[in-house]
């Protein structure tokens, strides 16, 4: 019997949109989605951010599952990691679709009560 506990697919999805509900972890995303894995020191340059700061960020993004470590030798990098993205972006096309539909709805409603 396994003793990993079940992701609920509610939760994950609410981790992933609080990890980037924050502009300094976009800004992260934003340099890691060039597509290649970077370093700290690279992800903090240009931020005015100190090397911890970054960390914790990176920390956040990665037990949301968006960022993976990637060793390099002795290196630590950073890597984009898409699949949670990719699942939240189809999550809010059911979410517009469905909204879609239900103006579709109410306003064949309100034509329907006008004729």
């Amino acid at each position: 019997m396994s003793n990993k506990r079940r992701i609920d697919p509610l939760e994950a999805r609410a981790s992933v949109f609080a990890a980037l509900g924050d502009a300094t972890r976009l800004s992260v995303l934003g340099k890691l989605s060039l597509g290649r894995p970077q370093s700290i020191s690279r992800l903090t340059a240009g931020t005015g951010l100190s090397r911890q700061a970054v960390t914790k960020h990176l920390r956040v993004l990665s037990n949301a599952g968006v960022v993976r470590n990637v060793r390099v030798g002795r290196e630590s990098l950073f890597a984009l990691e898409p699949q949670p993205i990719e699942e939240l972006r189809a999550y809010l096309d059911d979410v517009s679709k469905q909204w879609d539909e239900a103006l579709a709805r109410l306003k064949s409603h309100v034509e329907e009560q006008e004729d």
